[in-house]
C-alpha cells in the first residue's frame, strides 16, 4: 500500500512579509494565543525577525495589525507600539473607573437620602399617629359620656311622664268615681214614689253636674326624648368637629375652601419694591424708583396691600416664603397709616407675623413676641373671619398652626399686607409669592 504524502508549495515555506524562506518560523502575534500546527498553517507564519514590527496597534480601526498590515491597507494608518497603547487604555480605564466610582458615590448618597427621608416620614407617622390617637380617645371619651348623659337623661323624662301620666289617670278615675256616685243617685231618684223628695232632690241632682276638667286637649307626650336625642347628637357633632381640627390638615383643608385670588396694589407700594408683572410677586429692589407720591403708598417701609380689601365673611391665601430670611406677612385695615414710622401691632390696625432671621413672631405689641416652631415655613397660608373677629396664620407645608389672632373687632376693610424686608446684602433677595392655592394639598 503506497504510503500517502503532503505536497508542499515552494510558496508555503515563504515569510509573509521579506517572502523569503523562514528564517526562525514563528506564529505572528494574533496567532500566538492559538495552537498552531506546523504544517497545517505554513502559510501563517512568519521570520523572527519581524516579530516587533508587528507588535503594533492601528488606531484607526482599534484593533492589532495583522502580519499584512504594514505592506497593505494599512500602511498610511496611525499607529502605535501595543505597550504604549496599552498604557492609554489602562489611563482611560483607570478615569473610566474612576467616573463610576463618582457615578457609584453618587447613587449611595442618594439611597441614603431616600432612607433618611423614609425614616423622617416614619417619625412624622407616629407622631400624626399618636396626635390621632389623642383625638378619636377624646372622642370615644366624649362619646361614652354623651351616651351615659342621654341614657340617664331620657330615663328621667320617661319617669316624668310616668309620673304625668299617672298624676292624670289618678284624676280621671276620681272624677270617673264621682260620677258613677251621681248616676248611681240619678237612677235611684229616679225609682222614688216619694213627690216631695223628688222635687226636692231633682234640682241638686239634675241640674248640678259635679266639677270635671276638659281632657280633649290633655295628653301624655311619648316623643319627650326626641329633642333630647336631637341636643346630643348635635353636641357630640360639635364636639366630633373640635376634636377632628387638631387633626394635621383637617382644619387647614377646611379654610382653604375660602381662598380669594389675591393680587399686589402698586398704587401702595413703597418705593423700594419691584412687583412682578402678574403682580403676584414682590422684592425689594437695590435702588428707589422715581414714582409719583400717592397717598395711598408706604413711604419710609417696604410693604405693600393686596389689592382688593374685605368688609365681611371669610377670605384665605397663601404665599411663598421660600429662600428669605426675614418677611412679614398679615393684613391690614383701609386706615392703616402709610406714612413715617409705622408699629406693626393691632393697635394700629395691623394684624401680622414676621420672620427675622432665625425666629418667627407674632406682632401683638410694640416688642413682637416669639414662637416655638418644630421647622420654618417655607409656605404661609393666611386666613381671616372677618365675623369672629379672627386672623390665623398656618405652615401649609406642615399643616400646622403657627398663629391666630383671636376676639379682634373689625369695623372697616382688612386688606392682604406684605413686607419682603431689605435685600440683606443679597441674603433675603428672594422674593414674597403669591401662591394658587392647593385645596387637595
Amino acid at each position: 500500500m503506497a504510503s500517502s504524502s503532503i505536497l508542499l508549495s515552494e510558496e508555503q515555506f515563504l515569510c509573509s512579509i521579506c517572502l523569503d524562506v523562514f528564517t526562525e518560523p514563528q506564529a505572528p502575534p494574533l496567532k500566538r494565543h492559538k495552537l498552531i500546527d506546523p504544517v497545517e498553517n505554513l502559510e501563517d507564519r512568519i521570520c523572527k525577525k519581524h516579530d516587533r514590527l508587528l507588535e503594533m496597534f492601528c488606531r484607526t480601526d482599534q484593533t492589532c495589525v495583522c502580519q499584512l498590515c504594514t505592506e497593505a491597507k494599512h500602511k498610511t494608518h496611525d499607529t502605535v507600539p501595543i505597550e504604549e497603547e496599552c498604557r492609554a487604555r489602562k489611563a482611560q480605564l483607570g478615569k473610566t473607573e474612576a467616573e463610576v466610582q463618582q457615578i457609584i458615590n453618587g447613587r449611595l448618597k442618594k439611597v441614603k437620602k431616600i432612607r433618611l427621608s423614609v425614616d423622617l416620614s416614619k417619625r412624622d407617622a407616629e407622631r400624626e399617629i399618636a396626635k390621632s390617637m389623642q383625638v378619636f380617645t377624646a372622642l370615644v371619651c366624649s362619646i361614652k359620656k354623651s351616651q351615659v348623659e342621654l341614657v340617664q337623661v331620657i330615663k328621667e323624662k320617661q319617669k316624668a311622664v310616668q309620673r304625668q301620666a299617672e298624676g292624670i289617670i289618678k284624676e280621671v278615675e276620681q272624677e270617673i268615681t264621682e260620677l258613677k256616685r251621681r248616676s248611681n243617685d240619678l237612677k235611684q231618684l229616679s225609682h222614688t214614689e216619694d213627690p216631695f223628695q223628688l222635687l226636692q232632690s231633682f234640682i241638686s241632682l239634675a241640674y248640678k253636674r259635679p266639677p270635671t276638667k276638659d281632657w280633649s286637649e290633655i295628653s301624655v307626650h311619648s316623643d319627650l326624648c326626641v329633642g333630647t336625642v336631637w341636643r346630643a347628637v348635635s353636641h357630640l357633632e360639635e364636639t366630633l368637629n373640635k376634636e377632628m381640627e387638631k387633626l394635621p390638615g383637617v382644619k387647614l383643608k377646611r379654610i382653604q375652601q375660602y381662598a380669594v385670588d389675591v393680587t399686589l396694589d402698586p398704587d401702595t407700594a413703597n418705593p423700594w419694591l419691584i412687583l412682578s408683572e402678574d403682580r403676584k410677586q414682590v422684592r425689594h429692589g437695590n435702588t428707589p424708583q422715581n414714582l409719583l407720591d400717592n397717598p395711598k403708598k408706604f413711604d419710609c417701609h417696604p410693604f405693600v396691600l393686596g389689592k382688593d380689601g374685605f368688609s365681611s365673611g371669610r377670605f384665605y391665601y397663601d404665599v411663598i416664603v421660600k429662600g428669605k430670611t426675614r418677611w412679614t406677612l398679615g393684613v391690614a385695615r383701609e386706615s392703616t397709616d402709610r406714612k413715617g414710622i409705622i408699629t406693626l401691632r393691632p393697635e394700629d390696625g395691623l394684624w401680622t407675623v414676621s420672620r427675622r432671621d432665625e425666629n418667627v413672631y407674632h406682632n401683638c405689641s410694640s416688642t413682637p413676641v416669639l414662637l416655638s416652631l418644630r421647622k420654618k415655613p417655607q409656605k404661609v397660608g393666611v386666613f381671616v373671619d372677618y365675623e369672629e373677629g379672627l386672623v390665623s396664620f398656618y405652615d401649609v407645608e406642615a399643616k400646622s398652626h403657627i398663629y391666630s389672632f383671636t376676639g379682634c373687632t373689625f369695623t372697616e376693610k382688612l386688606f392682604p399686607f406684605f413686607g419682603p424686608s431689605d435685600n440683606d446684602d443679597g441674603q433675603n433677595s428672594a422674593p414674597l409669592i403669591i401662591s394658587p392655592v392647593n385645596r387637595t394639598h
